[in-house]
């Protein structure tokens, strides 16, 4: 069974900071994609931050420049690094796995990710 453990959410003045973890468990084939979707009250979960096979990366716009993704394989976990953050960033984060080739159009489409965590909360107060 595959879980996905996320960590690192919190409170946190616009402005400041935080480090999400997502540390997955009961899988071991090579992922493709990994990463971070969002979801804040009333809308519609949406792609944040994501990570292939390489370390290519791909971001949504508007948190370019600010968030960082990255993936330790020695430890197996996936990392967000939020700076500069806005109250806008506001909402439940999961990390998402989807294990199979994606075009670079479908990197963001939650559709194609198959295995998924808990989620943790992100709060941005202003």
């Amino acid at each position: 069974q595959v879980q996905l453990v996320e960590s690192g959410g919190g409170s946190v003045q616009a402005g400041g900071s935080l480090r999400l973890s997502c540390a997955p468990s009961g899988y071991s084939d090579s992922s493709y994609w990994m990463g971070w979707f969002r979801q804040a009250p009333g809308k519609e979960r949406g792609g944040v931050a994501f990570i292939g096979i390489g370390g290519r990366t791909r971001y949504a716009e508007s948190v370019k420049g600010r968030f960082t993704i990255s993936k330790d394989n020695a430890k197996n976990t996936l990392y967000l690094q939020m700076n500069s953050l806005k109250p806008e960033d506001t909402a439940m984060y999961y990390c998402a796995i989807a294990p199979a080739p994606l075009s670079w159009g479908f990197v963001l489409d939650s559709r194609y990710y198959k295995y998924w965590g808990q989620g943790t909360q992100v709060t941005v107060s202003s």
